[in-house]
């Protein structure tokens, strides 16, 4: 078979020397790539450690922003123009496998009705990531999450976790509501039928709302299992904890509003909502007390 030209569209917003990893990672792929990495207005130097280690591979291009424009717009810049058969959203710390884009790749071309691929993402310490295999977080799913019912009730149907890391592992390529958002492969012609990127997302919700979008216009999502990637979760995000969760709390209301707010009663939209804010406000006063603590213990402030 030939191998089609896979472009690989890689985000960055300050992933440091993990950028330059992921970057050199699918330049060794198995299968033919060109890589477009996207900064953000980076200010850690990763731009320049990249440039200084992989520059002169005719493979890669660099595209800078002048300011952060989040997720979806800065890939939303590529997927404009590039003409690969195949598409891979790719994090800045995911480090992906020889082999990995290939075995996915295979598995697309085998499943013409799958729009997009994830594979199987692990933590640096082998374990399955959380959001790596999952079903869409209704507003009904994320109340009975909240409300502890998938726990109460862990074999009753109406009370299912999105989350499936604890099923067990396909061993043959299966369909999902979802795979993470870390590692999003395309094919270019449902990318044409279902559109770009909604950029109204800043950072998170924007690849929920894609499988959304994806499977309303009749593409399926397949996830890979022998296909792996390891992804070094935050990396881009621990400068400032506190912004990306209002960025991913924004956007989960975003999420509910667009997709759901003709299926459920207002009176349950509007209770989802409000809890959605108030775990918003809880993760932030937590997240502001340890790196106050933190700053005390590194400043030798405090002396247990």
């Amino acid at each position: 078979m030939t191998q089609p030209p896979i472009a690989v569209v890689i985000v960055n917003y300050n992933a440091g020397a993990l950028l330059t990893t992921s970057v050199r990672a699918v330049l060794s792929s198995s299968v033919p790539v060109e890589v477009a990495v996207v900064d953000n207005a980076s200010v850690d130097g990763s731009l320049a450690m990249l440039r200084a280690k992989v520059g002169d591979d005719p493979r890669l291009r660099v595209l800078e922003n002048r300011s952060n424009v989040g997720f979806a717009a800065a890939n939303n810049r590529v997927l404009r123009t590039v003409d690969a058969t195949y598409v891979l959203l790719l994090n800045p710390d995911c480090e992906v496998r020889t082999d990995t884009l290939e075995r996915v790749w295979q598995a697309m071309e085998r499943a013409p009705e799958a729009g997009i691929a994830g594979c199987l993402v692990r933590d640096p310490d082998g374990g399955e990531q959380v959001a790596c295999r999952r079903s869409i977080p209704t507003p009904w799913r994320s109340l009975t999450r909240v409300l502890g019912l998938n726990r109460l009730f862990p074999r009753d149907p109406r009370f299912q976790s999105f989350e499936q890391r604890l099923q067990p592992l396909p061993t043959e390529p299966v369909y999902l509501e979802g795979i993470s958002g870390a590692f999003m492969f395309v094919r270019r012609t449902a990318m044409d039928d279902v559109g770009l990127l909604d950029e109204g997302y800043f950072l998170h919700c924007e690849d929920l709302d894609w499988f959304m979008r994806f499977r309303h216009a009749g593409w399926h999502i397949l996830f890979v299992p022998d296909a792996e990637v390891v992804h070094a979760k935050g990396a881009c995000s621990n400068g400032s904890p506190v912004r990306v969760l209002w960025h991913k709390h924004r956007g989960m209301v975003r999420f509910y509003g667009k997709f759901f707010r003709h299926a459920y009663p207002l009176p349950m939209l509007w209770l989802v909502n409000t809890m959605v804010w108030v775990r918003f406000a809880a993760l932030a006063v937590l997240s502001a007390v340890k790196r106050f603590t933190a700053g005390l213990f590194a400043s030798g402030a405090y002396r247990p």
